[in-house]
């Protein structure tokens, strides 16, 4: 079995987009990404998982818990190396981590270790204020609220830093932006 890499060591600013489905991660790192003109981590598990929902209908087992993980790691030790001052990451392992409990009660141990190993400077944990928007691979739009508590309490729990982002539209980047400024 595959283990889920050590993160690279990043002399820069490493900003992690974190937080439930539908909540614009995405959509704020790329943002993010192209206003500080810098390399964007994608989400690793959204390809992962819509590849798997194409082929049988299923969104997520615990056997795929460990292969996101690894993904998700490798492309962010692989986007380090390309990145100078500032890292955009549209999720990490804590986010995997998250998931993981909340689907199936039960962290593996390599995935425990390894949340926590991870270092950040800083999470911006997105707020459920925007519309949630169905697709294949979400699933639980009435737990919005329980996830955004995990989610916080995991930062919280592994003493990481983070500040809420909330607002909408242009206001919810401007939010991110002023967060990220203040550690540049």
């Amino acid at each position: 079995m595959e283990k889920i890499p050590e993160q690279s060591d990043f002399s820069g600013i490493r900003i992690v987009l974190y937080g439930p489905e539908s909540s614009g991660k995405s959509t704020l790192a790329n943002q993010l990404a192209r206003h500080y003109q810098v390399p964007e981590v994608p989400e690793f598990a959204r390809d992962y998982l819509q590849q798997k929902f194409d082929v049988n209908g299923h969104i997520c087992e615990y056997q795929d818990i460990i292969p996101i993980a690894i993904g998700q790691r490798e492309a962010e030790n692989l986007a380090s190396l390309q990145a100078d001052k500032l890292l955009i990451c549209d999720t990490d392992i804590l986010e995997t981590y998250v998931y993981c409990q909340y689907y199936f009660n039960k962290i593996p141990q390599e995935l425990e270790n390894a949340a926590r190993s991870s270092k950040c400077d800083l999470y911006l944990l997105k707020d459920i204020d925007t519309l949630w928007s169905p697709d294949d691979l979400r699933d639980r739009p009435g737990d919005r609220k329980e996830l955004f508590d995990r989610f916080e309490n995991t930062l919280k729990k592994f003493n990481q830093p983070y500040v809420l982002i909330n607002q909408l539209g242009h206001q919810r980047f401007l939010n991110a932006v002023k967060a990220i400024d203040k550690l540049l």
